[in-house]
């Protein structure tokens, strides 16, 4: 896998690296309010509050499911390189171009029918629902009928390999970026070439490119997108009489001020493995800058290098200021003692809204950016991932699969999802966005407005290094924050085992 053959993740990583300039300009060029859909690229948005999900159908699962939940710790050894083999169902002319106007609506051939099975990790209350709604209009508009295979969030990411090897459903959710071509460069899903050639004129240029597998044929359909910020209540910091901080100095006063008040600074949680990465991805990006970033995450810079050894230091020096006993915490129990006041802030992404379920207590939610620590980066760059579905290696209903991907690709099918989800930002050109809250209107801001953006840990790197190494490593480290070096060398001698595998 280390090889930068044209086919490889690692040389589409390089060119992703490129890509993501062409994101960032992309979503400028559309507007940054007003495209709310042309957005770009941590860890999921996945969230449940407390009211019961909605039932997906009732037929029964396929066999082919993640078999067991992952362990929050995975192993430390490098895992078995997976198989190598490329798509066999991929065109060898490059993509059909994009159509000058959008898709009105949803062409189903007339082989299109019967039944299409979808595998969702939309497994939590308000997505599950907001999802669930979605496919009922699919259903309804083409009489396709959509049977949902739903597991647990992160049980889903941590057996994808396995699941896509064996026998998949049609459609899946994924992610944009390095994870989508990873399993893409491994023949594990489908090119999408005819169905972008339908609905590309829907998505901006830089929904193209993050979409773009590294074969340069189409692998993936956006839906939404969200940003990785502070977020924090605006009564409680008007009541207290707090003020954003714009730099690491300042952020810290908050902090010593918030615990004198007898408030926790920071809620924090790390049960599910995931969260801590985001707090990693922009103390990297503020201190040593995006570029090193990504490097870093494509296994081109060492572990050990003294750069790394900083983010993790400012990080010893801001755990006082967060929730203890994070790793038997999850992000959702944590977000409520924001919802109480206990907590003065969280960094997380924006699908913490949907544990503000009282609309009140949604609309006293606020963010701002992390703060500046290293004056030549800023606050240029931030986390803001991208979902959406991709189709199988061998999809059994292909032409019922590829109409509901170019529905999922309208702006009707996003604001149905978002109806019921309002704390993301739709991805396609006419989703409708005057009905965006504050907070939405806020987040298609502060996306358009980052020079860099990455789509987080756990997808901007490979899959195996994210859940075997990096899981681990950031929960030893909360465990014990005061033996960085070791720390550090022992991902580095993981890496080199993966990454040269």
């Amino acid at each position: 896998m280390d090889n930068p053959g044209n086919g490889s993740p690692r040389a589409g990583m390089a060119r992703l690296t490129t890509r993501r300039e062409l994101l960032r300009r992309g979503l400028l060029g559309a507007g940054a309010l007003a495209f709310g859909s042309s957005l770009l690229a941590a860890c999921s948005s996945a969230s449940s509050p407390a009211a019961a999900p909605t039932s997906a159908p009732a037929a029964a699962a396929p066999t082919s499911a993640p078999a067991a939940a992952a362990p929050t710790t995975a192993p430390a050894a490098a895992p078995t390189k997976p198989p190598a083999a490329v798509p066999t169902a991929a065109p060898t002319t490059a993509p059909a171009a994009a159509p000058t106007t959008a898709a009105a609506g949803v062409s189903t051939p007339g082989s299109a029918g019967g039944t299409v099975t979808v595998g969702s990790n939309y497994s939590d209350a308000v997505p599950k629902k907001a999802m669930q709604n979605v496919f009922d209009a699919f259903t309804k508009k083409t009489g396709i009928q959509v049977v949902v295979n739903t597991v647990q969030h992160e049980t889903f990411q941590e057996q994808i390999n396995n699941y896509l090897q064996g026998k998949p459903d049609d459609v899946f959710t994924w992610f944009a970026g390095y994870r989508m071509q990873f399993f893409a460069a491994q023949g594990l899903a489908s090119p999408i070439d005819d169905v972008w050639a339908k609905v590309g004129s829907n998505y901006s240029e830089a929904m193209k490119l993050a979409s773009t597998g590294a074969d340069g044929h189409m692998y993936f359909i956006p839906i939404y997108n969200y940003p990785w910020a502070i977020f924090y209540r605006k009564s409680l910091f008007k009541d207290k009489g707090y003020q954003i901080p714009r730099t690491l100095d300042q952020l810290k006063a908050l902090c010593d001020q918030m615990k004198k008040d007898g408030i926790t600074p920071f809620a924090f949680a790390d049960k599910q493995g995931w969260p801590a990465m985001g707090t990693f991805d922009i103390l990297n990006m503020r201190i040593n800058g995006y570029d090193f970033h990504i490097s870093l995450m494509a296994g081109k810079e060492s572990w050990t290098d003294p750069k790394v050894k900083q983010v993790f230091q400012a990080w010893q020096s801001l755990l006082p200021y967060h929730q203890e006993g994070a790793l038997g915490r999850t992000w959702e129990d944590a977000a409520q003692s924001l919802v109480a006041k206990k907590s003065g802030m969280y960094l997380l992404g924006s699908f913490v809204g949907q544990q503000f379920t009282n609309p009140a207590d949604h609309d006293d939610l606020d963010f701002f950016p992390y703060p500046e620590i290293n004056s030549q980066y800023n606050q240029d760059s931030i986390d803001a991932p991208i979902d959406g579905f991709m189709l199988s290696k061998a999809p059994k209903n292909p032409a019922g699969a590829k109409a509901l991907l170019e529905f999922l690709a309208t702006g009707e099918a996003q604001n149905i999802y978002l109806q019921s989800d309002p704390n993301d930002v739709a991805a396609a050109k006419d989703a409708k966005t005057d009905n965006y809250s504050a907070l939405q209107k806020k987040a298609a801001e502060i996306i358009g407005q980052a020079k860099h953006i990455a789509q987080y840990l756990d997808r901007d790197t490979r899959p195996d290094f994210a859940s075997t190494v990096m899981i681990p490593s950031l929960q030893q480290f909360l465990n014990n924050p005061n033996d960085i070096d070791s720390l550090l060398k022992k991902i580095d001698d993981q890496k080199k085992a993966i990454f040269t595998s």
